[in-house]
């Protein structure tokens, strides 16, 4: 082998396999085990007063760190291109983690006007009971998002693409606006995965994502992820994770999620390709007022999305002629699709967010950030593509009737 294929970076998908892990350190295991346990002995009093006061590396308790977590952590920033990696319980769990870290009463934090609903009522209306301000603000609007920045900025968070309508916002402008009055870019990255996008090579500070979706893949787990700069994770692990909410990724759990990111590549690729077809399919159909997905011509932020990201995903958005009751007797007549609202398994999910997903916004919050009341989301699966089609076609056929 020469030289030049030694010093080679591993791709993707060969570093979500072998990324920290020796079979030889496990007995000859091909797969990392899972260490179930919430305790770890020290070899002396002397060896745990120095894992206490961190001037030693180890393990002290489970509910800030887990070998098997570790692992998964490892892997998650290698695969983002970040320093360092936290897995937690939820991505509820990573994002509250994070901000209960970083900000403070006083603080200003910047928020784009379209976000997962309870991402969304955590900002506006759980940290400002305890003295945060919080703005929100149209991030495609350079203008606005600048006019919003103050100096007691401390953070600008956003999704992109954004839950539900799939919006996508340039991650390079809206960091170095950030990084101009001296806050932090932090992105929820749930909807590509790294496999897809990687907002650290952007100018981003931190990367979120809901594992529970496309990481783990299978929809048989809750999980979160943050990865960014070693020192802020480790703050976040200490400060966020350890008592400010205790959300402890289980053992097994992280095992799941590392059994996910070793087909990510893979199954984002199939999600990807079935996605972008459906979405054609739609927007020609003439029953179909519009369709949202990054990869169509016709999307508002498509020369973006080409930019940041490498394929277009596996969500769409879409409206119906005739509005929610139509939607909804789309959705009642699918049979192989199912009414679910989560995202990323490997199942072909469809929800309907003003009912659901985004009921924490109020209908004028909705109508004011792009969320119709007609709005459908589907999250295309791994099942094949005809079927998937001949389902949504006899179910728009249904709706009609």
């Amino acid at each position: 082998m020469s030289s030049e294929r030694r010093n080679r970076t591993p791709g993707f998908a060969t570093r979500a396999i072998h990324h920290g892990y020796d079979p030889a350190s496990a007995l000859g295991a091909l797969t990392a085990p899972i260490y179930m346990t919430s305790t770890y002995a020290f070899e002396s009093a002397e060896e745990g007063g120095a894992l206490f006061r961190g001037e030693k590396s180890g393990y002290v308790y489970g509910r800030t760190r887990n070998p098997t977590q570790a692992l998964l952590e490892d892997r998650l920033a290698i695969l983002e291109g970040g320093e360092a990696a936290l897995a937690v319980a939820s991505g509820m769990g990573a994002i509250s983690a994070t901000l209960w870290t970083l900000l403070s009463a006083g603080d200003e934090a910047v928020v784009d006007e379209t976000l997962y609903g309870n991402t969304y009522a955590l900002f506006t209306k759980g940290l400002t009971r305890f003295g945060v301000t919080v703005r929100v603000v149209d991030f495609t609007d350079p203008g606005a998002l600048a006019a919003a920045l103050t100096s007691r900025t401390k953070l600008v968070y956003f999704e992109t693409p954004a839950n539900p309508n799939l919006r996508v916002i340039d991650m390079a402008a809206v960091s170095a606006a950030a990084h101009r009055v001296g806050a932090k870019a932090i992105v929820d990255n749930t909807f590509c995965s790294p496999a897809l996008q990687r907002p650290i090579e952007h100018g981003v500070d931190l990367v979120i994502h809901s594992a529970t979706k496309f990481l783990g893949g299978h929809g048989d787990l809750l999980a979160g992820a943050l990865i960014g700069p070693k020192d802020i994770v480790t703050q976040v692990r200490m400060h966020g994770l350890r008592y400010l909410t205790g959300a402890t990724i289980s053992p097994l759990t992280a095992f799941l999620v590392l059994r996910g990111l070793k087909t990510l590549e893979l199954r984002m690729e199939r999600h990807s390709t079935s996605a972008h077809a459906l979405a054609r399919h739609l927007e020609g159909h003439r029953r179909v007022r519009w369709v949202a997905y990054p990869w169509l011509q016709s999307f508002p932020q498509a020369a973006v999305a080409r930019r940041q990201m490498s394929a277009g995903g596996g969500l769409l958005s879409f409206e119906l002629d005739g509005g929610i009751a139509t939607g909804m007797r789309f959705m009642n007549a699918l049979e192989l699709v199912t009414r679910a609202v989560s995202l990323g398994d490997a199942e072909t999910l469809v929800q309907h967010p003003a009912s659901m997903t985004h009921a924490q916004y109020t209908a004028e919050e909705r109508a004011a950030h792009g969320i119709s009341d007609g709005l459908i989301r589907m999250s295309v699966g791994l099942e094949n593509l005809p079927d998937i089609q001949d389902d949504v076609e006899q179910a728009l056929e249904a709706a009609y009737a």
